[in-house]
């Protein structure tokens, strides 16, 4: 197999690279996120998906990697959207907008095939319920230091998994990668994986 570009610093995602033994670099793409203004969390999650392949097909340009990954999750509640918190006082407000509500996760994949030198992108979302939240499990929470680089200021796969009641879609959605979309996404662009 060829290998891929993974253009995320985000270990979650390594670590389903890794479970699915696919041969992978990582290039974390550095884009500014602020100046895409989209309000449609399915758009916003695409087009940063995509933006961050190009930034790396444009790094990269002189040996340009035959197959790169970008991916891009928000959390979207009531007419908000959620990326990472940048600070304490930030995730403190989101987990306070999230506690006893249902939200939307939208995670976006974008995956360049330079042999047809072309991107295409897919997007999964998913519904996650939050227990109402008190205020010393949100500070504990934040102590925890776990809801730093994770949209909507928490990640799934560890102890928010406590105040999660229902989850309505697939998990690797929430996580930042979700895998069956990813599996088809990769058959569907020609990369030989699976059966």
């Amino acid at each position: 197999m060829e290998s891929i570009i993974l253009a995320s610093g985000s270990i979650l995602r390594q670590d389903y690279f890794k479970l699915m033994g696919l041969p992978f670099s990582i290039y974390p793409a550095k884009i500014d996120e602020s100046k895409v203004t989209l309000t449609d969390p399915e758009k916003l999650t695409a087009e940063l998906a995509v933006k961050k392949v190009k930034k790396v097909i444009e790094v990269m340009s002189e040996r340009l990697p035959k197959w790169i990954v970008g991916a891009d999750t928000v959390i979207a509640v009531d007419s908000a959207i959620f990326g990472k918190p940048a600070t304490h006082e930030e995730a403190a407000k989101m987990l306070k907008k999230l506690s006893g509500k249902t939200h939307k996760v939208v995670t976006s994949i974008a995956l360049y095939n330079g042999h047809k030198k072309k991107i295409a992108k897919k997007t999964a979302v998913c519904s996650v319920t939050f227990a109402p939240l008190k205020e010393k499990e949100i500070e504990w929470y934040l102590d925890t230091n776990e809801w730093q680089g994770a949209a909507g200021a928490y990640r799934i796969q560890g102890l928010a998994g406590l105040f999660i009641t229902q989850i309505k879609g697939d998990p690797s959605t929430v996580a930042g990668l979700p895998l069956s979309e990813f599996y088809v996404m990769l058959r569907g662009n020609g990369y030989p994986y699976g059966a």
